[in-house]
């Protein structure tokens, strides 16, 4: 009796050991899986886009390119980072009231595609150059650096991450959602945010309503409208990030920056408070300023380096949207977003918006 005990107690032991080594093995399978991202501008309804604006975490001699739908409709196709899930942000790059949306994406052979579609206010669909991320997130970071986003398909949650490994929900609808990002949190305002409108078959603008940080949870607002000013119900993604750049929460990279132009209605230049709104990777002070009614030239000092991204999100309990007048421009270290332009219908206005700005290096 004595002699099976021992032989149960090493048999019970092995079994643990190897109960140990799959779960270290997945643990370790489920670490290594690399951030899948790429971003681009999108100035061409077919072929290859610019290439001084396009980048991933593909290897060498891959490029985006892109094939040309309906009216104001194009496929954007990411190469060699096929995956479920993730989050697409599209902002239009145009000098009137635009707007880009995301209609759906999802893997097609070795790549990513998404489809987009543009729109004038009213409604009529349109083609305009508009700046493009896609990325896809694993692992955890350590505080006070952030990541999470949501996928939100009108109904529910289609895909999400937390890089603290929390759960994100999202209550509401009818137009005014509430997103909580668990174990995100901060003692004020810190990051940056970024939302954008997913729906396959009518104009959709979604927006950040308000934004309320806390040390458990960021609570977030998401707002979104129909052709006109009318509050609706679609789908959106979101995603925050903290010290960390809107490509995703892998290795950053060198060079990165984000701001929250919060008070619209200052001349500037001026450098949005409190601090954490207004990071800079390189330890720059990004600094906002008028142009003219509703333009707002915001400078990302040091981090300027091809290739790189920009996006943008209105921010404010109402109906406005904001783009990118034109594509922004390096000069030295530096990076110019000349300009942001926000819209209430078709009018200029000062708007608070939020604004990302990522190098591939």
């Amino acid at each position: 009796m004595r002699q099976l005990r021992r032989v149960m107690f090493h048999l019970l032991c092995v079994i643990a050991m190897l109960a140990a080594s799959v779960t270290a093995m997945a643990t370790g399978a489920q670490a290594s899986v690399p951030n899948r991202w790429g971003f681009a501008v999108v100035n061409v309804t077919s072929g290859i886009p610019d290439l001084n604006h396009q980048a991933g975490s593909w290897g060498p001699g891959f490029n985006v390119s892109v094939t040309p739908g309906g009216v104001g409709q194009t496929f954007v196709r990411f190469p060699q980072i096929a995956i479920t899930g993730g989050v697409v942000h599209v902002t239009a790059i145009s000098d009137t009231a635009y707007w880009c949306q995301a209609q759906n994406w999802g893997p097609s052979g070795t790549d990513v595609v998404v489809a987009v579609q543009c729109y004038r206010y009213g409604g009529a669909p349109v083609f305009t150059p508009y700046s493009i991320v896609f990325e896809q997130s694993t692992g955890t970071l350590p505080p006070p650096q952030a990541f999470g986003y949501v996928h939100y398909n009108g109904g529910g949650i289609t895909s999400q991450f937390n890089s603290a490994a929390g759960l994100n929900t999202v209550g509401g609808g009818g137009g005014v959602w509430t997103v909580t990002l668990p174990g995100l949190g901060s003692s004020g305002f810190a990051g940056n945010l970024q939302v954008t409108a997913v729906n396959p078959s009518q104009p959709a603008r979604c927006k950040v309503g308000a934004w309320a940080p806390g040390v458990g949870a960021q609570a977030v607002q998401v707002r979104c409208h129909n052709a006109t000013n009318v509050p609706l119900n679609t789908g959106w993604t979101l995603t925050y990030h903290r010290e960390r750049a809107i490509t995703g929460a892998a290795i950053p990279p060198k060079n990165f920056a984000y701001t929250f132009d919060n008070t619209p209605a200052n001349p500037g230049p001026y450098a949005p408070v409190p601090p954490p709104v207004n990071f800079n990777s390189q330890a720059g002070v990004n600094t906002v300023q008028s142009s003219g009614l509703g333009q707002r030239l915001v400078t990302f000092p040091r981090v300027g380096v091809l290739q790189d991204q920009v996006q943008v999100t209105a921010y404010g309990p109402g109906p406005e949207f904001c783009n990118l007048q034109t594509i922004w421009n390096t000069s030295g270290s530096n990076a110019f977003v000349r300009n942001v332009v926000c819209y209430n219908a078709a009018t200029r206005v000062a708007q608070p918006s939020l604004v990302t700005y990522t190098s591939a290096f």
